[in-house]
């Protein structure tokens, strides 16, 4: 087996090498990396396919469990079997909390952004056992009625599976990534019989690029899984939808109104999920297995309120699409399921955002709806159109991914005649939420844990370098009474082109250059100091900046060197140049490449 993992290795990165000589000719079309690359695709694909479908088959098992079984035993205890909803979340929350606690530390959260962070910082390596738990954990969360999707758990399942075969192969980096990516999209495709969705979810989310060979191998890969999806499960849409259709041409500034309302919804479910997940981590002297029961105790209050509260909430999904809800009842599903799910897994529960989000977009897309059907029957769609726009609204708007939101919710309802609604409420509401808050509900943990997802294109080496890493120390000074004779002797003995000015304690003072000195000679005031015609109000940097925010400032300010301070004190601890970020640059892009040759 290592002799087939080093070939495969050495055919991907240069070039096809001779078979070796216990390979027969039956595997000879091996010779063609395009043959190869397809061959990983449908593996992934496949693995990622089964894997989502036993997923599925273990959440239903453990859901009969708790509700059929369990809520049976309950109904044993009198009067009180009404609130087996309440108790039940409870024992999940306690049961996962255990499993966490012996088999997972760690293992918490939607699962989306660890896989983000693993093509960003661990070149698409992910560890296996943590996706085993993760799957068995999310599983449990979901069949006791924690308040949470299926997707990120079967994202992270797939990628792993993914990332797996590149590490077993021993790939180089890229096509790790690739397969990473091609495992989310299958595990999206079979989950939710949405292949476009599950390709434009992985490379608009996932992956975060649309290079034409990893988009290929991602798309055979979600066609694969949804085959396998197909002949368990059948071929039908997730959500059956009545035919909808746009009315009137007056209805687009209305879904243009409901893609503004959804962005501040959004954005409140984000920052309400990541409260909650701070509240919990601050109760130290709670045990931290103990916190998902906890969460879910709350959650089953809530959903005595409504069950369709609790899980996925594909009933009251599927009710708000059919225009089946009052309004006061939509309205009071949208801030109780936020709740539900920031409780749920800011607890430490397992699970998703992407089923919650659509069951508050159908909530608000709904009560929105019936509010202007009201007023405008003649013009608007039923009620459920409006809720239909809004889940793709309001997922659009918490994953700045609009592109999968349109085509997930399209291919989910096979509704085309609503595809028109769905961009115009899906582009508003992202583009305002990317204008209220920087962050969506995947990069905001990862910025948390100091991994910053929006870096521009090809800062990324920039953006993971510190400035005391790439400084030039022990750089030349000069005192303010230096006189500029001395100092033009200074220059042209060193060849540099500006010094920092510092005081007898090594406090910065200023920065004269080389230009201050040509000013003063030419007004003939050759007498003067150094403290005479360096240049105080200076841009500084600090050791612990990352070389991104400090090429911010010098393409502001237009210098080609910064003094490196020390906060504290003020004392300079180096100059840091152009040239010390482009070699910093260079030797970081020089060791990714070795890497990924290895």
């Amino acid at each position: 087996m290592r002799l087939w993992s080093r070939w495969a290795a050495r055919f991907l990165v240069r070039g096809v090498p001779a078979l070796p000589s216990q390979v027969g000719p039956h595997v000879l079309w091996l010779r063609s990396e395009f043959a190869l690359s397809i061959g990983l695709a449908v593996g992934v694909g496949a693995l990622a396919g089964l894997g989502a479908v036993g997923l599925i088959y273990l959440i239903r098992g453990f859901e009969k469990l708790f509700f059929d079984v369990g809520g049976d035993l309950l109904g044993f205890m009198g009067r009180y079997h009404r609130y087996h909803v309440v108790l039940l979340p409870a024992l999940g929350g306690l049961l996962v909390g255990l499993l966490l606690r012996y088999l997972g530390k760690g293992t918490r959260g939607q699962g989306v952004p660890e896989v983000m962070k693993a093509i960003a910082t661990q070149g698409g390596r992910i560890g296996r056992r943590a996706a085993a738990v993760r799957a068995v954990a999310a599983a449990l969360t979901l069949g006791s009625g924690g308040s949470a999707g299926r997707e990120g758990p079967v994202v992270h399942l797939g990628s792993t599976l993914g990332s797996t075969v590149g590490q077993w192969l021993r790939l180089p980096e890229p096509l790790v990534k690739t397969l990473v990516a091609a495992g989310a999209a299958g595990g999206i495709s079979a989950t939710f019989n949405a292949p476009i969705a599950g390709v434009f979810f992985a490379v608009e989310v996932v992956l975060g690029s649309f290079a034409l060979r990893s988009f290929s191998l991602v798309v055979l890969s979600s066609v694969v899984a949804s085959v396998i999806s197909h002949s368990f499960f059948g071929d039908f849409p997730a959500f059956p939808v009545p035919q909808y259709e746009l009315v009137s041409g007056w209805e687009v500034p209305l879904y243009i109104g409901l893609g503004l309302v959804a962005a501040p919804v959004a954005l409140a479910f984000v920052l309400c999920l990541y409260r909650a997940e701070g509240l919990f981590a601050g109760w130290k002297r709670l045990p931290g297995w103990s916190r998902p029961a906890l969460g879910g105790l709350a959650v089953g209050f809530i959903g005595l309120y409504s069950v369709d509260l609790l899980g996925t909430g594909h009933g009251g999904i599927a009710r708000a699409l059919e225009g089946q809800m009052a309004l006061l009842a939509l309205l009071a599903l949208i801030p109780l399921k936020v709740l539900a799910t920031s409780l749920t897994l800011g607890s430490g529960g397992v699970g998703g955002i992407f089923m919650p989000s659509l069951f508050i977009g159908a909530a608000l897309g709904g009560a929105y709806g019936t509010a202007v059907h009201r007023f405008l029957p003649d013009i608007t769609a039923p009620p459920g159109a409006y809720a239909l726009a809004g889940m793709a609204a309001v997922f659009a708007a918490a994953a700045r991914a609009p592109l999968t939101s349109i085509l997930v919710l399209f291919e989910m309802s096979r509704s085309y005649s609503m595809i028109l609604p769905l961009m115009t409420a899906a582009v508003i509401a992202t583009v305002l939420a990317s204008r209220l808050y920087r962050e969506s509900i995947y990069t905001l943990q990862l910025k948390r844990e100091g991994v910053d997802m929006q870096r521009p294109e090809g800062l990324g080496a920039a953006s993971d370098i510190l400035v005391q890493d790439a400084m030039t120390v022990g750089f030349p000074t000069v005192s303010p009474q230096t006189s500029v004779p001395d100092l033009i002797t200074r220059f042209a003995r060193t060849g540099h082109h500006g010094f920092p000015v510092v005081d007898d304690r090594g406090v910065l003072v200023g920065m004269v250059t080389l230009l201050d000195v040509q000013e003063v000679v030419a007004s003939d005031r050759s007498a003067l100091t150094v403290d005479d015609i360096c240049t105080k109000r200076v841009v500084v940097a600090r050791p612990d900046q990352s070389l991104r925010e400090v090429l911010a400032q010098l393409g502001a300010k237009e210098v080609g060197r910064i003094p490196v301070v020390d906060p504290q004190t003020g004392r300079v601890l180096g100059v840091l140049r152009r040239s010390d970020i482009i070699g910093a640059l260079s030797r970081a892009e020089a060791g990714q490449a070795a890497r990924s040759d290895s």
